[in-house]
């Protein structure tokens, strides 16, 4: 469903809380941080792209031509939506409770969707309890901090070596980190999907497609028929444009080009 939604928020009240912690918790971390990073509408930062500094009450409380949405529901100071805190907190930050107060804390952070650095921190009952991670230079830096007479079982990103458990105190930890991501090759006859799953070329092929055949069926955009259509390969999709030939040939130099 989130592919389908072009990694587009597409949840409510009840589910918000919820859809990024579904997605880590089948193992799909990277989708999870590609819908946290969309920045079209519906999503959490389009609000941030139209200047707010609080969570609406709906995804587009406020339009793109900055005019307010005429509908219902369009209160500028809505928390609901911004539930996904929580997920930051717990995930990006990797700081989270794993016993009542914190007297027993999990620290495990999941760095991703090309963020640099993070820190999570709270004052517990017994003081303070921070989780803060940089990548910079191939290395990243972890530090965690226990508060006194609590304890923490601490997983260090990228790290397969068991758990740490660790008494109070402060821990720092520094070891090469690599972010580079496996591309695998696309071509015209890779499917939709395929594309979808990579933002990198699903960019390229929309963009090329909307500068080069704008028209493609009625007033349906184009990102929309194929996220309809994901199991057709972009060779299918290009049969049924008008310019095919010219939209094919200019994708197929695209597509080489993000293989360099």
């Amino acid at each position: 469903l989130v592919r389908a939604g072009g990694y587009h928020i597409g949840t409510g009240f009840v589910g918000t809380p919820l859809i990024c912690d579904a997605l880590c918790g089948a193992g799909y971390f990277e989708a999870a941080y590609r819908l946290l990073m969309q920045r079209e509408c519906p999503s959490w930062l389009y609000p941030v792209t139209m200047g707010a500094t609080t969570i609406w009450e709906r995804w587009d409380s406020l339009l793109p031509d900055g005019s307010v949405n005429p509908g219902q529901m369009t209160s500028f100071n809505h928390y609901a939506l911004g539930a996904v805190a929580d997920w930051l907190h717990r995930t990006v930050g990797g700081l989270a409770p794993a016993a009542p107060g914190y007297r027993h804390i999990a620290v495990q952070p999941h760095p991703g969707g090309g963020l640099t650095h993070a820190r999570a921190r709270h004052i517990t009952p017994y003081g303070l309890a921070e989780c803060a991670w940089t990548i910079e230079g191939g290395q990243i830096e972890v530090v965690v901090v226990v508060p006194p007479n609590a304890t923490a079982n601490i997983t260090l990103p990228g790290n397969d070596a068991k758990p740490i458990e660790a008494g109070s105190g402060r821990y720092h930890w520094s070891y090469p980190y690599s972010v580079e991501r496996i591309r695998h090759p696309r071509s015209l006859d890779s499917q939709i999907s395929e594309f979808i799953d990579d933002p990198e070329a699903w960019t390229t092929v929309l963009s090329t497609i909307r500068q080069r055949s704008p028209g493609l069926t009625g007033n349906m955009d184009i990102a929309t028929f194929m996220l309809h259509n994901s199991t057709m390969t972009l060779r299918q999709v290009l049969s049924m444009m008008p310019h095919a030939d010219e939209v094919r040939t200019a994708l197929e130099a695209e597509l080489v080009a993000l293989e360099r």
